[in-house]
């Protein structure tokens, strides 16, 4: 085993790992048609899904957190979404071989993400997976940027930062990747919500599709 050798990858959840936007646009469009609004095209909702509750409302509504009417949105917003949290939500194409590959590898990997706890394992469970390592917006005190529930899933695989890459498909994921001084991997397959270009986020590397990270993997591993 090499110093700079990767024994396990970490996701994060919404757009990177699973894409969940068919199932969180069905909810905000139910929403909105319930307050007598027409639905949103899928291409406009799609983007800000990584972005939560927080940004679909926004879009929706043209509200934020702490403005009159959000909180009670919110809280419809995501009785809605749980009803079919998983209708079609579904692995990204080529991450199941890629999944099975690390197995074959014995490459462990687990998923942080800022989606609450209580629809982060609904979701898991209604999809049958079971990843080693579990980590969800409203663990720890503070979420990404912040590296702490990196840092934490560190502790949990029983592993140095440096041995683990993050991927994710948001800006903050870098962040607390390169924070937590893990390997920062970002994919063009996500939702990028357009705020910066994700060759300004300073990742390690960027990759179109789940098979070219198992190549980034073996640069960083060398037999």
């Amino acid at each position: 085993m090499t110093n700079n050798a990767i024994r396990a990858v970490l996701f994060d959840l919404d757009g990177t790992l699973i894409d969940t936007a068919p199932d969180m646009a069905l909810a905000l469009n139910r929403l909105r048609l319930e307050c007598n609004l027409a639905p949103l095209a899928f291409e406009s909702i799609r983007p800000q899904v990584s972005n939560g509750a927080r940004g679909l409302l926004e879009i929706g509504f043209g509200l934020s957190p702490g403005q009159m009417g959000f909180s009670a949105l919110r809280d419809r917003f995501l009785q809605l979404y749980r009803q079919d949290i998983a209708h079609q939500s579904r692995l990204f194409d080529g991450l199941a071989a890629v999944l099975l590959e690390f197995a074959a590898r014995k490459l462990n990997w687990g998923i942080v993400t800022n989606k609450p706890g209580f629809l982060t394992r609904q979701l898991l469970k209604e999809l049958n997976m079971t990843p080693p390592v579990v980590v969800a917006g409203d663990d720890l005190a503070r979420r990404k940027p912040a590296p702490d529930q990196l840092i934490y899933a560190a502790g949990r695989l029983r592993l140095p930062p440096q041995h683990i890459i993050y991927v994710g498909d948001h800006e903050r994921d870098i962040q607390a990747s390169l924070a937590a001084h893990m390997r920062a991997v970002a994919v063009r397959w996500g939702y990028l919500d357009g705020e910066r270009p994700i060759e300004d986020w300073q990742a390690d590397a960027i990759i179109n599709t789940p098979a070219e990270l198992l190549n980034f993997i073996d640069t960083q591993s060398p037999t």
